[in-house]
């Protein structure tokens, strides 16, 4: 049968919708906030609770000083109660004791409760603050709990939480009140003292996103792709979309059958009117679909600036722009160009201006020459509001096609000079210039600063600007010709390091590996006696073994090496010995000038039965010659 901590902890677990641990944790916690309220601990002593799940029971553990005589209980205890814990405790040390108190009291049982509660509080908000951040952009729905025009609308949400919808995130025209259902997207979640604060939203273009995304399976599963969504809340929206898959209509898809997604997303939106249109990679198609549902006569971009000149008829010119230029500007948001629309008579009198005054024009102009005046007798009388015929606007858009063309290769064609010669100017300034700051020219203040407020930030982007356009500095307020002057001595002085050469790495050299036997041994240290009977030695030359054969070739002409000490002499092993060196003795005169060898026949061998190096050393007496070698 179950206790009544089992009941009540089970109801709480039902109530908060929240895990086991959480709960338990925070019964912990209150435990140890009790007992330190009830017998005055210190918040440096460690305390611990452990509560057993199936019978409530609480044991508190607090940290306490092993000494010979209590004094202080709470936080003092006996050697023989510390071994019950700790049988290896030594006086002096800290030991986890069961200091659980018989009767915590009103006060502390008070306490307790506050804290679970608080506990249970703050996890209940973190929950919450960890469930709607994975909302974020998703549409949830809740019911409206208080309407405002000033502080907008409170919702309702799952788990006891409340969302509020500011006034600029409602759809201009709606209104609800209370009890009414509402869906929106989660835009923001907000950590607040009170718990997380949930900004909900109906205005933003990523509702209508996934308004689509739930109507239309095709988008749903991927078939049909949003590239782009433009959006006046409560007026008007333009989506454009592409199929991934052949032989699908995006278009169709969205608007389904006789219009019934679309009027249900329409509805929803409190009829903002919605145009789909099909997305197209040629910005031509593309913005000529944008401007719908006007008909275009033609798109003419200039990529420099990214602006479209859309030219349209006149009857169509207040279609294409819109009530207040919402058309054309949903346009622009959609494409991202900026578009310029005009009407096929204005466009036409644009062109025959650009003819007569740009003198870049001036081939087309003496091609055109006998069109301008058909193309100015329609104008005039268009002007007169006599009736122009189709064939007439059919001359008036091919004139205007002509000169907008010309007029975007001339524009390429000037750009891209332009780019040559900024590359050409860049090309013969150094790249260290690029990276010094404008601000190590020995310049007045005055005129740093004006430059640097005209976005000149380092000695290459002025010396640039003196080069290409060297007018556009003496524009600036500020900046007379003595400043010029001042300008282009400092440039003349400045210097720049050399970049320094780019080494190659060096080719290895392969060495040929030694074999194991031929690697020399560092020679033993001799005995005494051996030492002594060896000649001092000042210089050691190294002689390479040689074969038998080889015996009657001339001798190599001895080298000089650094004096080692005779122990630090590397021979072979004795079963590969030869002789190996022969030392010299060198002395100098008192005056240091003159120098007199004396050689010495010293040889170092290895003895086998002694299991050591030895010195051999030849003597002459007399005129006999040589005597045999002596240790």
């Amino acid at each position: 049968m179950k206790n009544e901590f089992n009941l009540a902890f089970n109801e709480v677990l039902e109530e908060k919708q929240l895990p086991k641990e959480v709960i338990l944790q925070a019964i912990e916690s209150a435990m140890v906030s009790a007992y330190r309220r009830a017998v005055n601990a210190s918040t440096a002593q460690q305390v611990e609770a452990k509560v057993d799940p199936e019978t409530g029971k609480v044991t508190i553990c607090a940290e306490k000083e092993v000494v010979e005589e209590v004094q202080d209980e709470r936080t003092e205890v006996i050697l023989e109660a510390a071994h019950a814990v700790n049988p290896q405790a030594n006086l002096g040390d800290m030991v986890m004791v069961d200091s659980t108190p018989t009767d915590f009291g009103r006060v502390a049982a008070q306490t307790a409760r506050q804290v679970i509660q608080q506990r249970i509080r703050e996890a209940e908000r973190q929950v919450q603050s960890q469930y709607f951040e994975k909302q974020i952009g998703e549409i949830i729905s809740g019911v409206v709990q208080a309407a405002s025009n000033v502080q907008g609308i409170t919702v309702g949400l799952d788990m006891k939480a409340e969302g509020v919808m500011p006034p600029n995130q409602k759809i201009p025209g709606e209104h609800f009140k209370v009890h009414d259902r509402v869906r929106a997207i989660v835009l923001e979640v907000k950590e607040s003292p009170r718990g997380p604060q949930i900004i909900l939203s109906r205005s933003h273009r990523n509702f209508l996103r996934r308004l689509l995304e739930n109507e239309v399976p095709e988008i749903y599963h991927g078939i049909v792709e949003i590239r782009a969504i433009a959006r006046e809340p409560g007026q008007r929206a333009k989506v454009a979309v592409s199929a991934t898959q052949p032989n699908v209509d995006p278009v169709g898809a969205c608007v389904g059958m006789r219009g019934v997604r679309i009027q249900a997303i329409v509805k929803e939106l409190h009829d903002e009117k919605i145009d789909i249109i099909e997305w197209n990679p040629d910005p031509v198609l593309y913005i000529s679909k944008a401007i719908s549902p006007a008909r275009v006569s033609g798109v003419f971009l200039a990529e420099g600036n990214k602006t479209a000149t859309v030219v349209v008829p006149e009857d169509q010119l207040s279609l294409a722009i819109g009530r207040d230029g919402q058309n054309a500007r949903l346009a622009a948001k959609l494409t991202g160009w900026r578009i310029d629309i005009k009407s096929l008579v204005e466009a036409a009198g644009d062109a025959i201006a650009r003819l007569q005054s740009d003198a870049t024009l001036s081939a087309l102009a003496e091609a055109e020459k006998s069109h301008v005046a058909t193309i100015e007798a329609i104008l005039t009388k268009k002007d007169e509001g006599r009736p122009v015929t189709p064939e007439e606007y059919t001359l008036l858009t091919q004139f205007v096609d002509r000169v907008e063309r010309r007029t975007v290769e001339q524009k390429k064609a000037e750009r891209a000079a332009e780019e040559e010669r900024t590359s050409a100017a860049r090309a013969d300034i150094p790249a260290a210039a690029f990276e010094t700051p404008i601000f190590d020219l020995e310049l007045a203040e005055h005129i740093l600063n004006i430059l640097t407020e005209a976005e000149i930030r380092t000695i290459g982007d002025l010396m640039m600007t003196m080069k290409l356009n060297p007018d556009s500095i003496l524009g600036l307020a500020g900046i007379g010709p003595k400043s010029m002057q001042a300008i282009a001595n400092a440039l003349a002085k400045v210097t720049f390091p050399e970049p320094e050469p780019v080494v190659e790495p060096a080719a290895q050299v392969e060495v040929a590996a030694i074999p194991a036997e031929a690697v020399a041994e560092p020679v033993i240290a001799a005995e005494a006696g051996a030492v002594e009977a060896a000649p001092p030695a000042e210089k050691l030359v190294e002689v390479e073994a040689k074969p038998a054969e080889a015996e009657a070739a001339p001798a190599v002409e001895e080298a000089a090496v650094e004096e080692k000490p005779l122990e630090e002499i590397f021979i072979l092993k004795p079963e590969m010995l030869q002789p190996v060196a022969v030392v010299e003795d060198e002395e100098e005169s008192s005056d240091k000038k003159k120098k007199k060898k004396k050689k010495k026949h010293v040889e170092i061998v290895y003895d086998p039965d002694q299991d050591q190096t030895i010195a051999l050393k030849k003597h002459k007496r007399g005129e006999e010659g040589w005597d045999e070698w002596e240790a």
